[in-house]
């Protein structure tokens, strides 16, 4: 069996990014399809005292171009992450074992949007454990718009299972999945446990870095480790939500 998910690039995406990665055989950075605006593609949520506060990637062009065309504009946006980064978490106890991170994202010069973040994406894996195979849709060739380019996609890596996150229940075909013989899953982000976190109220949605500055080497116990220890074996299996049922690094 393999269970691939496919994604378009996020910024220092948060912990429910990384909880999909971790859970299937192959993910697949969906780049070649139409760059959005004012999206996951180019921004992030942080905490501070003042509440959650958005950290934005400045970029080239409009929505006529593809994410894997998309260009990162020169500005000071690299130093003004780093203070905000700085001034919000250098208390946090693990800010310094990640200090390394940081200096990768913003003391280099990086050009691409999409490559910039399936970079840091993979070096998160890394730190997080994730071993999970990370390709690129671009480099598929998989023709097709919405479904069924994901479906394309996923016979083109022989997928057995495909995983998704739950707002694409409002799109998806599940009987185009059925009839490609891929069982069609939805992610449930549901239940994640409440970490120690600076400036309350807690807040799940923001970076995966909030994470690990807070918690360290901890921080999958967060993501995934805690379903083991607070659900029964039976629980554990039907995490995942089925749609269609025979009734019914980067590379």
């Amino acid at each position: 069996m393999t269970r691939v998910a496919i994604i378009q690039s996020n910024y220092l995406p948060w912990k429910g990014y990384f909880d999909i990665i971790h859970d299937v055989d192959i993910f697949v950075f969906l780049d070649d399809v139409q760059m959005t605006k004012r999206d996951w593609r180019t921004r992030n949520k942080i905490k501070t005292p003042r509440g959650t506060e958005w950290l934005t990637v400045p970029v080239k062009g409009g929505r006529d171009q593809l994410i894997c065309e998309t260009e990162i504009a020169t500005s000071n946006w690299q130093k003004d992450h780093w203070k905000a980064w700085h001034t919000n978490y250098s208390r946090t106890p693990f800010f310094r074992e990640y200090k390394s991170l940081l200096e990768w994202l913003y003391g280099e010069s990086h050009r691409n949007l999409s490559k910039f973040n399936q970079q840091a994406t993979a070096m998160i894996c890394d730190i997080l454990g994730i071993t999970t195979r990370l390709l690129c849709s671009s480099d598929l060739d998989a023709g097709g718009v919405k479904d069924d380019r994901i479906i394309n996609i996923c016979k083109i890596l022989g997928a057995t299972s495909y995983l998704s996150g739950p707002a694409a229940s409002h799109y998806i075909v599940a009987e185009k999945f059925s009839a490609a013989k891929i069982e069609l899953e939805y992610k449930d982000y549901s239940g994640y446990p409440e970490y120690p976190q600076l400036f309350p109220p807690f807040e799940h949605a923001v970076s995966i870095l909030d994470l690990l500055f807070n918690c360290g080497p901890a921080a999958p116990e967060y993501i995934w480790g805690w379903r083991k220890i607070s659900m029964p074996a039976t629980e554990q299996a039907s995490h995942f939500t089925l749609s269609n049922t025979p009734e019914s690094r980067v590379s």
